[in-house]
């Protein structure tokens, strides 16, 4: 066994070697005159710049390594160069040290307008991409166009990176970072949503456990392009780097780039080994195991024998004394009191409520007579309860008396009497309970209801009470109070005439519906509730409010116990207010309009005065573009970037204008109807139905904007609320009305139950009052949204 490890260890460890035997980098094929200057030259030395991935150094080893060392081997190899290395701490260093003439070409540089002066470049040979880095689970992919000033993105500053954002995102909060490593501790620690950072830094730092969750989210499409740089007094130099990179293969290139350039974020167990030292481990855990767990068994054995038989009956005296316990405790705890009372009206048991309820000490209620307790029960009376209970009588079985306490006062009690056999011996359990509360709180009640009538007597009001008999069945007023007088001017007595009564008091022109709710109150004997006009002894007219609640007595009698108020001042202010909510309302109304002649204005001036400056600004960027882009290929990007940003900006325009009034309304509300719905189904990826009729009655602008927008509420709603997969839009003309009708299958909602912060159908419906129409919303719970709107065409 131990040998046939010891072969496939070997095995794993030469599978690498293999490997790169496999995939050797052939030779360049190279041009005569370029195969005549390298024989010449075969000694280069090769500049590098200390950086992690591209090229770090091994102290301990005393050698280079990374992406950029692999890079130059693997083209040394395939040229057979034999080279000379040298590393620097910065760029600048390594310009330096060309400029000297210390060496002869670099790896992993970057083309700019100030490196072409002092290099000859070749073809890129990696790509590094621009990430954005946020935590891992909580952000999907994002757009950076969409972000906005809240979201946070960190990134190095000063460089070209931020630069970059800076120019191409103008609403990006950019937060300056003096490296990488700060700039994704701020996303870990919520300062930041975003990080910008290079891939080649991101792999560097992906590696260490605290940036575990973290994950890229998109790429800003802004990549840096790695290529060799040599010295620009040899060409054929470059020429022969060319064709060396040309020389290597693809395969190659991209596993140098996912080793050393792609994120790994660490993740425990990865490694081969790590599964075989887990392995090992779990196997001597193992066998440590069976080793215990057998000289457990053997124990085991011996004692389960022993412990069976005790444990059982163990288990048995515990559950009985648990039992007892907790009976004994429920008693002793109880609030009522508790007596075993012996067939010689002995007490053989007290509870410590008994006890202490009648004042007794511990003890002092045993062996002693109940007649003792409660002095009317004597040895006779005692026996004839002894024997009804015990037959099972339940008239005896619970009555009021009072018992004495040590102190000699009597205490009103509630006696239950319950039968018990309990070993060969019979008692009667006795419960005392202290009524004392009970016949206070019965004194009480009759005192409040005197109190209540004192109170009804002085309400500032007419207080009453309406009988009807189910066998007469004519309805009378067995008490008014006296404050009749003070609020008609009638005293009780005549008000409570048959020939009168609160029917004669309402005016004239409120009697219809006086008598309509009270007599639908007496045929169902509900509550009911009246509010008019009440004229009084001297002709004046009072507001009244009238409300009675109805109860039914033990004889059948039904009862209607109400109260009459004088609201003449409250209903003067309810008038007054609704005069001042319609004027409100017309205000809002003008308001309104104004508003929308506003945008319009304004829509019109943003449209074509800044789009005629934009276009202007345009043709002047694509005339330089034509004169000066092939001057300089920075100033042809630079160019690039300002067309985009001015597309950017006509889009906003074009956006800004849109939303302030849709120049789509000029075409009729049918047309606008329909292109707000693709627009709502564009955006939100819900399918959205619209059915309108071919000919629709020409309408105001004003009514055709207000429908618009009443149509762009419902739509938010949709949006934000419901959740929903399908919407349906209907627009039909219904006899002189314009109907709109919205319909989602989302979520629903109770519409007696909207959050008072939530003006949504507040706003909607004060426009459609505006219109002149109505709303109605019909939704609920799982069920959807139905709202539809109607406006008169006239």
């Amino acid at each position: 066994m131990k040998r046939l490890r010891c072969l496939l260890v070997i095995g794993w460890l030469c599978l690498p070697l293999i490997a790169l035997a496999k995939e050797a980098t052939p030779l360049a094929q190279l041009e005569p005159a370029q195969q005549q200057w390298l024989d010449g030259h075969r000694h280069l030395r090769v500049g590098l710049v200390l950086q992690a991935p591209y090229a770090q150094f091994d102290r301990r080893l005393q050698q280079l390594y990374g992406a950029n060392v692999e890079l130059v081997s693997e083209l040394a190899r395939a040229l057979d160069l034999d080279l000379t290395w040298r590393n620097y701490p910065d760029q600048a260093g390594l310009e330096h040290a060309l400029q000297i003439g210390e060496i002869d070409f670099a790896p992993g540089l970057t083309q700019t307008p100030a490196s072409l002066r002092l290099w000859l470049f070749s073809d890129p040979y990696m790509r590094v991409p621009q990430l954005v880095v946020g935590l891992r689970g909580s952000t999907r992919a994002v757009d950076l166009e969409k972000l906005g000033a809240a979201d946070g993105v960190a990134v190095r500053l000063p460089g070209v990176l931020a630069d970059y954002l800076r120019s191409t995102y103008p609403r990006l909060d950019l937060q300056g970072v003096a490296n990488d490593r700060e700039a994704l501790q701020r996303v870990l620690s919520g300062q930041a949503r975003f990080a910008v950072l290079d891939e080649a830094q991101l792999s560097r730092l992906s590696r260490e456990s605290e940036f575990s969750d973290l994950a890229v989210v998109a790429d800003i499409g802004l990549p840096q392009l790695l290529r060799i740089g040599s010295r620009r007094d040899w060409p054929l130099l470059a020429e022969v780097l060319q064709r060396g990179l040309q020389a290597l293969p693809a395969k190659t290139l991209e596993q140098l780039h996912q080793r050393w350039l792609q994120p790994q974020y660490p993740r425990g167990g990865e490694s081969a080994g790590f599964w075989q030292n887990l392995a090992l481990l779990l196997g001597l855990l193992l066998l440590g195991a069976l080793a215990t767990l057998a000289l457990q068994r053997r124990q085991q054995r011996r004692l389960e024998r022993g412990l069976l038989a005790a444990r059982e009956a163990l288990v048995e005296r515990q559950g009985r004394e648990e039992a007892l316990r907790l009976s004994q405790f429920s008693i002793d705890q109880s609030t009522v009191g508790i007596l075993w009372v012996h067939w010689d009206s002995h007490v053989r048991y007290a509870n410590p409520a008994a006890e202490h309820m009648l004042g007794q000490g511990e003890g002092q209620l045993l062996e002693r007579p109940l007649g003792d307790i409660e002095p009317s029960l004597d040895m006779d009376r005692w026996r004839v309860l002894w024997n009804r209970v015990r037959t099972g009588d339940s008239g005896a079985q619970a009555f009021e008396s009072l018992c004495r306490c040590a102190d000699g006062r009597l205490l009103p009690v509630e006696l239950s009497l319950s039968f018990l056999r309990f070993r060969d011996a019979e008692y009667l359990v006795v419960y005392l309970t202290d009524i004392t509360d009970r016949r206070r709180a019965l004194a009480e009640l009759r005192e409040r209801e005197a109190r209540l009538k004192g109170i009804a007597g002085n309400v500032p009001g007419l207080v009453f009470r309406l009988e009807r008999d189910p066998a007469e069945g004519e309805p009378e007023f067995p008490y008014i109070s006296e404050g009749s007088q003070a609020l008609v001017g009638y005293a009780p007595v005549e008000i409570q005439q048959p020939d009168m009564g609160l029917r004669s008091l309402v005016h004239a022109d409120d009697r219809a519906d006086y008598h309509r709710v009270q007599n639908l109150a007496l045929a169902s004997d509900r509550d009911w509730s009246w509010q008019g006009r009440m004229v009084t002894r001297q002709g004046a007219e009072r507001w009244a409010d009238i409300k009675a609640r109805a109860r039914r007595q033990a004889d059948g009698r039904v009862v209607w116990d109400g109260i009459v108020w004088d609201i003449t001042q409250s209903k003067r202010a309810e008038l007054a207010l609704a005069s001042s909510q319609e004027q409100l309302r017309e205000l809002a109304a003008h308001l309104e309009s104004v508003r929308e002649e506003e945008k319009a204005r304004i829509a019109r001036e943003v449209h074509d005065e800044l789009g005629q400056m934009l276009t202007v600004l345009k043709l002047e960027v694509s005339m330089c573009e034509l004169a000066f882009a092939d001057l300089d290929p920075a100033l042809h990007e630079r160019l690039a970037s300002m067309k985009r940003s001015i597309a950017q900006l006509f889009q906003l325009v074009r956006d800004v204008a849109t939303a302030l009034r849709p120049p789509i309304l000029d075409a009729g509300i049918a047309s606008a109807v329909e292109w707000q719905a693709r627009r709502f189904e564009a955006r939100t990826q819900i399918p959205c139905l619209v059915q309108v009729p071919d000919n629709l009655p020409p309408l105001s602008d004003a009514k055709a904007t207000g429908l618009f927008r009443i149509l762009q509420e419902a739509l938010t709603n949709v949006m934000r609320h419901a959740q929903a997969h399908t919407v349906q839009i209907e627009l039909r003309r219904d006899g002189d009305l314009l109907r709109m009708t919205v319909i989602d299958d989302g979520v629903g909602f109770e519409p007696e139950q909207s959050r008072p912060t939530s003006f949504g159908l507040v706003g909607l419906r004060e426009r459609v009052l505006i219109l002149g129409g109505s709303v109605t919303v019909d939704s609920e719970p799982g069920e959807g949204t139905s709202l539809s709107v109607a406006v008169p065409l006239s």
